[in-house]
């Protein structure tokens, strides 16, 4: 139960957590926790909260040199609300991320690159995804496999002005992996129905590789063909390509206890992943994806 905010009132609440998350956090710290060799990038204020964000990022096992502190800015945070029972809301503050382009990162020794959350990253969303597409047209051209995940869209963001389905006809052929949630195609695209068709409807834009999750729905992957597939930068070209074309893939949700939803996504986006690096088939893939998003939804809330 969330308590009252009554002027005046004085309210006991639970114990507070805090955790470094977002993909950053989440995506590459289960990649780093499955074995995966992970360095993260991003942009951070240079206060206690910037310092303090290296720390837990330093925990999950991940390399932070990537990691900016920048003076005078303050570090991106969410407030994570989650009522016993209901799904999670946020309350966040973009910071540091506001100005986050992409153009320091150092895309040298890198298979892969793995991008989270452009509708919190308005610089990288500004002028029709102009910076977007700038930082995936660099890692194709270096032959990376470039991967993508979305966000909620705050309707209003200053991102919200920005014409989505537009801007993601133009940068999802740069893109070989995508792993947006329901919620996400819901508030970018307006979709309705049984959103998890929309991941053969996505590959038909450019990605090579789509999964889209739906909570307790499960996740459905789809790929393009195998030219496409082939084309599809330095990890894609190590799994076997006729196993992984055309493929139309359904998986139940993970049948555990839910302690948390929070990460569950992007859980659900480092398992797949993983299943890449490795090498592994589509329906293994699927499957680690799943059950990786499973020990995200055990783990303790924080």
């Amino acid at each position: 139960m969330l308590p009252r905010s009554t002027p005046g009132d004085l309210e006991l609440v639970g114990p507070l957590g805090m955790t470094a998350g977002g993909c950053v956090s989440n995506t590459g710290g289960m990649l780093a926790a499955l074995g995966a060799p992970v360095e993260v990038v991003g942009d951070a204020g240079g206060d206690e909260l910037g310092r303090t964000l290296v720390r837990l990022l330093t925990t999950r096992g991940v390399d932070t040199d990537g990691i900016r502190l920048v003076p005078g800015r303050s570090t991106s945070y969410s407030v994570v609300v989650q009522p016993t029972g209901l799904d999670r809301s946020f309350w966040h503050h973009a910071g540091a991320n506001a100005e986050f382009d992409g153009a320091a990162i150092d895309l040298a020794d890198a298979g892969l690159l793995h991008l989270g959350y452009p509708q919190l990253l308005p610089a990288l969303a500004a002028d029709a995804g102009a910076g977007l597409h700038a930082l995936l047209s660099r890692a194709r051209a270096a032959g990376l496999t470039t991967s993508l995940d979305l966000a909620v869209l705050d309707p209003a963001s200053p991102a919200a002005r920005e014409d989505w389905p537009a801007l993601l006809r133009k940068v999802l052929p740069l893109v070989d992996v995508l792993t947006p949630s329901t919620d996400d195609l819901r508030s970018v695209l307006g979709l309705s129905g049984d959103d998890l068709d929309a991941a053969r409807s996505l590959v038909e834009l450019g990605p090579a590789v789509v999964m889209v999750t739906a909570g307790s729905a499960g996740a459905r992957l789809c790929t393009a063909g195998p030219e496409r597939l082939a084309a599809a930068g330095a990890v894609l070209g190590d799994v076997d390509i006729p196993a992984w074309s055309d493929c139309d893939i359904r998986a139940v949700a993970p049948d555990v206890a839910v302690r948390t939803t929070v990460g569950a996504g992007d859980a659900a986006t480092a398992g797949l992943l993983f299943g890449l690096l490795s090498g592994v088939d589509p329906t293994r893939a699927l499957d680690v994806a799943m059950r990786t998003a499973g020990r995200a939804l055990t783990a303790p809330a924080s």
